[in-house]
């Protein structure tokens, strides 16, 4: 128990204080997973939405990866990162393995069909309303798409808040291509996972209770950009 209540103690006190290892962390976790979704959103938006726009042999069978997909297991992302990006792979002459460049791609590969698809069913619900408008006006799909997109931008951030938080708590497949490096690759899941086997408590519980605040931010943001939408659009 004195164990326990110690930690808590410790956890406050980095936190209130803001400890240059813990902002340093943080501050890694935050830069990798913003990124990751970034290139994520560039990527998964306008495949999301062409899939919903466009009608091609096979439409299905793509929907269908891209919902499995959204459950991708991490460690074999991570696995496929580093085979890519390691000596011999063919991606190895970039020498980025356990870089946080190695740890952006993981998550943009992870976070890119997740959403890809929830884009992809926005974008359909849309295209049903104005497909008429669109006939009458004669848009082809492939103009189509930047209008939906735009219409759709409040209910579509709800897609990249939940990339963002897949991202920022995602822990086997950052380990595997970036490891946990001191002042180089330390995230908040990769130090949490190794700094409690180690019995540190105190800086795993930390960075626990800071990676739920942002959890929740995330989650508290993308409801209120909805919310505010529909009072800005009722």
């Amino acid at each position: 128990m004195n164990e326990f209540s110690d930690a808590v103690v410790t956890a406050g006190r980095l936190i209130a204080t803001w400890d240059r290892d813990l902002a340093e962390i943080i501050g890694l976790s935050m830069r990798v997973s913003l990124s990751a979704v970034f290139f994520a959103a560039i990527v998964g938006l306008p495949l999301g939405a062409a899939v919903a726009v466009f009608r091609f042999p096979g439409r299905g069978i793509v929907t269908a990866v891209l919902n499995a997909f959204m459950g991708l297991p991490p460690v074999v992302v991570g696995l496929a990162v580093y085979l890519l990006l390691s000596r011999a792979g063919p991606l190895g002459s970039l020498g980025i393995l356990f870089t946080p460049a190695a740890m952006v791609v993981a998550q943009c590969v992870l976070v890119t069909p997740l959403i890809a698809a929830l884009s992809r069913q926005t974008v359909e619900d849309l295209h049903a309303e104005y497909a008429e408008q669109f006939r009458s006006l004669g848009v082809s799909p492939l103009r189509a798409i930047p209008t939906l997109l735009w219409d759709g931008r409040y209910s579509l951030s709800t897609a990249v808040f939940a990339g963002f938080g897949r991202a920022v708590a995602e822990v086997g497949a950052v380990i595997i291509v970036g490891g946990n490096i001191n002042h180089v690759t330390r995230v908040m899941t990769t130090t949490i996972a190794l700094e409690t086997s180690k019995g540190n408590l105190a800086l795993a519980l930390a960075l626990g209770l800071v990676l739920l605040a942002v959890s929740l931010a995330a989650n508290m943001a993308a409801l209120s950009v909805q919310d505010w939408a529909r009072k800005a659009y009722a």
